[in-house]
């Protein structure tokens, strides 16, 4: 190895700021591992050891005092924003911030920005693809959709290559919250079939994939459904989840009988049925999905075949 040219291709590695590194900003982050100069943006002092050892440069930042981002404007060439809105109201002021401590400099030139499929609102069931007008019929949705609005009007403004990754339920084994069969333990029941709406899933790992496949190939202005191919009710994939590990299926309610016992946030997800068409990530972005489906995610975690113990 000729060590005179390390520095100068250390300094070619290209520079990313990851804002909100929670599970998928370290997933990103494990797959760029050495390949590119990584900061991660975050709140909390105590997370510097381990973003760290995950091999970002940590930065001390909170989105909710504007104050406290001025040291991120000429960071980095692309941004990864995988930061929550504030839990309340209907805008985004955390991204509101965000953008007004990039505007100091002239740095950022692709900021890719991770929304919801809750965007949409209900659409009775239909397959959509990224050209379905947004209708958020929540806070929660609204806040995304006021994001999105931001981080575009911002990107055009700016001449800043911006795209949305519009992602539904994110799923792992090893996600905390993420794993389907903790719904199983738990017994939370299900609608009955005919009160039933479609679910879309995404496994975090896959969506890692994503995040670095639109910092590099995403078109400016786009937006990108993250989404495996199975479109199930949720019952149907709950009642496969526990079929394939051995674990009682879930009590089905009517929906009056739902509204009785499940809080408003878990009625508020029941009341929401969407299928959406993730050709645009496969055929823009090149995504080939290592979890088309939760089966294949599951398969590692089953027992073996009793033919095949020893």
């Amino acid at each position: 190895m000729n060590l005179s040219n390390a520095p100068t291709r250390a300094a070619r590695r290209p520079r990313l700021l990851i804002v909100g590194c929670g599970d998928v900003g370290l997933r990103v982050l494990r797959l760029l591992a050495g390949r590119w100069r990584v900061y991660a943006l975050s709140s909390t002092p105590a997370r510097g050891a381990e973003l760290r050892a995950a091999g970002a440069t940590p930065l001390l930042g909170n989105l909710d005092d504007a104050a406290s981002l001025a040291r991120i404007a000429a960071l980095a060439e692309r941004v990864l924003h995988l930061a929550p809105p504030p839990p309340h109201g209907a805008t985004d002021t955390r991204t509101a911030h965000l953008l007004r401590a990039f505007a100091r400099a002239d740095r950022v030139r692709r900021l890719v920005y991770a929304s919801t499929s809750g965007v949409y609102g209900d659409c009775g069931g239909e397959r959509i693809d990224e050209t379905r007008a947004l209708r958020p019929a929540t806070d929660r949705a609204r806040r995304r959709a006021d994001a999105e609005a931001r981080v575009r009007a911002w990107g055009r403004k700016a001449g800043v290559g911006v795209c949305v990754l519009r992602v539904p339920g994110i799923y792992a084994l090893d996600r905390a919250g993420g794993d389907p069969r903790e719904r199983l333990r738990r017994g939370t029941p299900l609608l009955r079939a005919e009160d039933d709406v479609y679910t879309n899933h995404i496994h975090a790992d896959d969506l890692a994939r994503a995040c670095i496949a639109a910092l590099c190939r995403a078109a400016p202005q786009r937006s990108y459904h993250v989404s495996d191919d199975r479109h199930r009710l949720v019952g149907d994939y709950y009642d496969a989840v526990a079929d394939l590990c051995a674990l009682p299926r879930l009590p089905r309610l009517s929906r009056a009988e739902a509204a009785e016992r499940l809080t408003p946030q878990q009625m508020s997800f029941l009341g929401e049925s969407r299928r959406l068409d993730n050709r645009r990530l496969k055929r823009e972005l090149r995504v080939r999905l290592r979890y088309p489906c939760v089966e294949v995610a599951l398969a590692p975690a089953l027992p073996a075949p009793a033919a095949l113990e020893r």
